[in-house]
């Protein structure tokens, strides 16, 4: 990238476009890399960079790998990229004898293994607030978001497609550098069906660009289900380029390793010092504890959650009683016919869904009904393979059932519902089902909850940073796919973070669009401030798991996201370089290496900064003994002349008390910091329990959520 500050043009379209590698926003720089079977990728980061001068930024990469591999020759050969706008820093073909040489290098910060990252519509838009025929949403305030960038990390995107459509821009760009660098030979494209450049080959990165931007195309389903305009939260054309100049955000959705040690964290500090707001996965490791990754403060993490959608699919049992399901069946109405379920021994352990095998001669001619909190393809497969005509999957786990085939019946249902199926198999001697085809349902009774797979906090890294940040629409999102892709749809269904975090980062750009002077930080506050804690029918929202669960901080953040909300929060807690620096020192980073990372000399105090102080949008104590203080500053991003009164709900056995619990703002006076003081009568360590602080003035209700855990050490 030519530059990485904010722009004022105007622009006429949303642009997408495509950061290889390391989210990075730099030019490569390609030089012939020779291929040794003993060496790999590592990253050399080297901090903020000192001065302008690109090539001699670049000069000083060679000269650093010159005099540790002993030859410009091998520097040549061992170069990958250069990185020179972002930070300094570059990535090489290193033995790993020669990246501990570099680690060991007073100007080096860190050394990073190259890492492969995991992966991570038609109504979800409407389900956030944001219809196009209202004339009083943040869409429509935004102009559609105009005028704003995105950058996208992905798998690329699939320019061919409608939701794409632009003529007259360039073949897309080579990338393929790193990975042939990675995989240590010359990438085959006949052995490994992929790209060298942003085209697209495995469908995510198509599907989740066309969640957050592009064109809109009506009359849009996957063979029939989900009817309706794929549509973005930007209607516009789409571009993936390597150069571009101006981004005013990044999305990627990746996961990390649940470690600082990677490079995604520190290239997003960059971004976001930069004032370039970065969102990310929370990960697809759900429903497990500690399994978010993307945990540091300045990225906006995004959790999945379904939304109120359904693709009912009647299950009638042979006394007449109807049963509604959910599937992706888009073949015929079975008729009646045998209904089965693999019954053992009392003696021995249930036969599960997974434990299913294609030699299972109970299953031929039978709908098999099974039980599982794993995924339901596996099963569907066996059955089929065994000659069943139907599975039905009884789990409290959602599973993304567009991984059937969609003319083989696989329908799940609750394990309450799999039950009375049980007993009326049991009752009968000739037990008899019919399946009907799958129809879309919208609205009531259809739940909000957090997907299961989504990943969970508290944080393993720094317990104190609440993660994920907010949840957003992930299961089964209907989103375009490459045409070579066999199916007979150009539009597919896939669930996962990584389709909750293009809606976030949607609204993201909209509230750029609406507020250029807000930083990354501002942004986040207003997001997790406003959400909503119930899903737009005002119902609780449950977290899938087991066993389901009231939704807290640790799987939602601050909520489901509330666009129109976060376009005029009142209130915002804000943060800067600064803040982010407080929170370094509070991990215990030495003066040295914040400088090296930031760029400027940095003095931690002598005495180490509590990390409850990160002026975070919300609160979250995982030590707490006796009691505790911090302090937490907001500024009125609303009407001049304010004043907001403190509504506190406490979590269960904990008092909270703030100094002032009363906030005054006129025009001389936008920022007040408040102390809020934290104390418990307990006297045993226990679990989390959580509540809420909010700042009221009568329009707004500044919401932080609140995530408290007693712990006392055994003497």
């Amino acid at each position: 990238m030519s530059s990485l500050s904010l722009q004022k043009k105007s622009y006429s379209a949303l642009w997408f476009v495509i950061v290889s590698v390391l989210l990075i926003l730099h030019d490569q720089v390609f030089f012939p890399a020779a291929v040794d079977a003993k060496s790999n990728v590592y990253i050399v980061y080297m901090g903020e960079r000192q001065h302008g001068n690109l090539d001699l930024i670049t000069d000083g990469h060679h000269g650093m790998l010159s005099e540790v591999l002993g030859s410009d020759e091998a520097s040549v050969e061992s170069m990958v990229y250069s990185y020179k706008h972002g930070f300094s820093g570059f990535a090489a073909k290193l033995m790993e004898a020669q990246a501990q040489m570099f680690a060991e290098l007073p100007d080096v910060v860190q050394v990073i293994p190259n890492r492969l990252h995991k992966l991570q519509t038609t109504r979800s838009w409407d389900y956030l607030g944001l219809p196009l025929d209202s004339p009083t949403s943040l869409l429509h305030e935004t102009k559609m978001g105009d005028g704003t960038i995105i950058g996208l990390l992905d798998t690329g995107i699939w320019p061919e497609s409608e939701v794409f459509s632009e003529k007259g821009l360039g073949p897309s760009p080579l990338d393929g550098m790193g990975l042939e660098a990675e995989i240590g030979q010359p990438f085959n494209t006949t052995e490994n069906p992929d790209y060298l450049s942003p085209r697209d080959w495995l469908g995510h990165g198509t599907h989740t660009s066309t969640i957050a931007g592009g064109s809109s195309v009506h009359n849009v389903s996957y063979n029939g289900l989900g009817l309706g305009t794929v549509r973005v939260v930007h209607p516009g054309p789409g571009w993936q380029c390597t150069k571009c100049a101006g981004i005013y955000m990044v999305v990627y959705s990746l996961v990390s390793h649940v470690d600082q040690h990677d490079g995604i964290s520190i290239a997003s500090f960059h971004a976001v010092v930069r004032g370039i707001p970065v969102v990310s996965a929370a990960g697809n490791s759900g429903p497990s504890a500690e399994t978010v990754s993307n945990t540091a403060p300045w990225i906006i993490t995004v959790a999945a959650s379904t939304m109120d959608r359904l693709f009912a699919t009647h299950i009638t049992l042979g006394n007449n009683q109807t049963i509604t399901g959910e599937a992706v069946y888009l073949g015929k109405d079975t008729g009646f016919t045998n209904l089965a379920y693999p019954e053992v021994s009392d003696l021995l352990a249930p036969r599960y869904c997974e434990s299913l095998l294609p030699n299972d001669t109970f299953a031929a001619g039978n709908v098999v009904l099974c039980f599982t909190s794993d995924s339901s393809h596996i099963a569907a497969e066996s059955v089929k393979k065994a000659g069943g005509l139907g599975v039905i999957v009884a789990s409290n786990v959602k599973n993304d059932l567009s991984s059937c085939s969609q003319n083989f019946p696989c329908i799940q249902v609750s394990n309450e519902i799999g039950a009375r199926i049980l007993d009326y198999i049991r009752s009968t001697r000739h037990p008899q089902v019919r399946l009907s085809p799958s129809r879309t349902h919208l609205g009531n009774p259809v739940p909000t909850k957090v997907a299961s797979f989504s990943s969970r906090g508290p944080s393993s890294i720094a317990p104190a940073i609440l993660k994920p940040d907010i949840a957003g629409p992930g299961f089964q999102i209907l989103g375009a796919e490459p045409s070579f892709v066999p199916t007979s749809t150009k539009y597919y269904l896939m669930s996962g973070t990584s389709m909750a975090t293009p809606h976030v980062s949607g609204a993201v750009a909209l509230l750029r669009a609406l507020n250029r002077e807000w930083s990354p930080a501002a942004i986040k506050s207003a997001i997790v401030t406003t959400a909503w804690t119930t899903d737009p029918s005002g119902e609780p929202v449950f977290a899938e798991g087991q066993p389901m669960k009231l939704a807290d901080p640790f799987d939602f953040g601050g909520g489901i996201l509330n666009p129109n909300g976060a376009g005029n929060p009142g209130l915002v807690y804000d943060m800067g370089k600064d803040d982010y620096i407080l929170y370094l020192c509070a991990m215990g980073y030495n003066n040295s290496a914040i400088a090296k990372v930031t760029g400027r000399p940095t003095s931690c105090p002598c005495n180490r900064p509590s990390i409850l102080d990160v002026n975070l949008p919300s609160i979250t104590i995982p030590n707490l003994q006796y009691s505790v203080s911090l302090t937490r500053s907001v500024t009125n991003v609303g009407a001049v002349d304010s004043e907001y009164n403190a509504v506190i709900d406490p979590p269960p056995g904990v008092t909270i008390k703030l100094e002032p619990d009363r906030l005054v703002f006129n025009s001389k006076i936008r920022t007040i910091t408040f102390r809020v003081m934290v104390s418990s009568a307990r006297r045993v360590s226990t679990g989390f329990s959580f509540g809420s602080l909010a700042w009221s003035d009568g329009e707004h209700a500044v919401r932080i959520p609140i995530s408290v855990r007693s712990d006392f050490a055994i003497p």
